[in-house]
């Protein structure tokens, strides 16, 4: 049922995102879940279809100008970043898709049972796991294993959501990580192939082929489906970055959508400004 107070939109139940997703699949459509960093993108993703809105640091960064990957880093407090964005700019102004909240699972200052309590009674419709140490490689992310801020905190944070009737859509870099999650319940796998690539602050170099993509993806899916039947799944990051290029993975994989965040509200924000602001700039004065 929609939210009780105001007759519609957020928050849902677990039961009523999953089957507003199932609704979307049955019309033959895919599902399409957005980053949003401010309201007005939140507003207007929402009015161009979106199934879910997904609010987490890096957004506030990307929209301030800044690469995703500072989310990563010890910029701010990225719970409480999550918290205001949809507190005082996105919850206000959508009005019907479900809005979800991105929480760093690994925080070591957070009750996390009592955090996922403030998150629900704010209003949110479920979480996704970022920041996301799934994404991190190399000899900092064993640092990180090492010392108790591991992905596995992430894991029990979205176990501890299922047990609280909070939906969860997920960001898994590994076939490892996509058992753990559908072991605890997670009810979206999204396949993280890396930074995405493009626009003015996107990767340039550090980014795999769309067919290598299409690999790592079906990879991370069957690794989950060895665990659960019923998991959706969706792409994300590295070279699929365009309308096509999500198509392309959805052929060659068994992905029924796509996460887009800097493709969809940066990349959309540079575009049009750039162009609008040239035509400004090309009408006709009059010279005295």
């Amino acid at each position: 049922m929609p939210n009780p107070w105001t007759g519609k939109g957020n928050p849902y139940t677990r039961e009523e995102v999953i089957e507003r997703l199932r609704d979307t699949l049955g019309r033959g459509e895919p599902i399409i879940a957005a980053g949003a960093g401010t309201g007005i993108s939140a507003k207007f993703i929402e009015k161009g279809g979106a199934d879910l809105i997904i609010i987490y640091n890096s957004g506030r960064f990307r929209m301030a100008g800044h690469g995703s990957t500072a989310g990563l880093m010890a910029y701010g407090d990225a719970n409480a970043v999550a918290m205001e964005i949809g507190e005082f700019e996105v919850l206000p102004v959508v009005e019907e898709v479900p809005v979800i909240c991105g929480v760093h699972g690994s925080d070591p200052r957070r009750r996390m049972w009592h955090f996922l309590g403030q998150v629900k009674e704010m209003g949110f419709s479920g979480v996704n796991n970022f920041p996301t140490h799934s994404i991190v490689d190399g000899k900092f992310r064993q640092i990180l294993e090492e010392t108790g801020m591991s992905v596995q905190k992430e894991v029990n944070m979205v176990g501890l959501a299922r047990r609280m009737d909070l939906f969860s859509i997920v960001y898994v870099g590994s076939p490892e990580e996509a058992r753990d999650m559908a072991e605890v319940g997670a009810d979206v796998i999204i396949a993280h192939v890396g930074t995405t690539i493009g626009g003015s602050i996107g990767v340039v170099e550090a980014a795999m082929t769309l067919e290598e993509a299409a690999a790592r993806t079906q990879k991370i899916i069957e690794a989950g489906k060895t665990v659960r039947d019923d998991v959706i799944y969706l792409s994300h990051g590295g070279p699929i970055s365009k309308p096509e290029d999500a198509a392309y993975i959805n052929e060659h994989t068994d992905t029924v959508g796509f996460v887009g965040a800097s493709s969809l509200e940066r990349m959309a924000i540079e575009g049009s400004l750039t162009d609008l602001t040239r035509e400004f700039k090309s009408i006709p004065v009059k010279r005295k």
